[in-house]
């Protein structure tokens, strides 16, 4: 049995994976990607801490953190098409000159 810390240790470190990605990368593609990576890291530390406390909770939380991203996601794609349409680039760096 594989103990409940090598899980966390394993959730940390995607975490910071995807806070890496989300701070250094320019792509908005890849900082979804990274935002994505950091939601199944916490996934997996409430999964990790849903079967250490023999409850369903967690895996219930796991659900609803799942339908959000996919809902992101969608969002966040027709958000970046719809910039790519009208301007051909969607670096992340250009996108305060969308402001009023």
């Amino acid at each position: 049995m594989v103990p409940v810390s090598w899980y966390l240790i394993l959730s940390a470190v995607l975490f910071t994976i995807g806070v890496t990605g989300v701070l250094t990368r320019k792509n908005p593609l890849v900082i979804f990607m990274s935002i994505e990576l950091m939601f199944n890291a916490a996934n997996l530390a409430f999964v990790a801490f849903s079967r250490h406390w023999q409850s369903v909770d967690g895996q219930v939380i796991v659900f609803f953190v799942m339908a959000v991203a996919a809902a992101e996601v969608a969002v966040g794609l027709a958000i970046i098409t719809s910039i790519f349409r009208i301007r051909e680039d969607v670096n992340v760096d250009d996108m305060n000159l969308m402001k009023g």
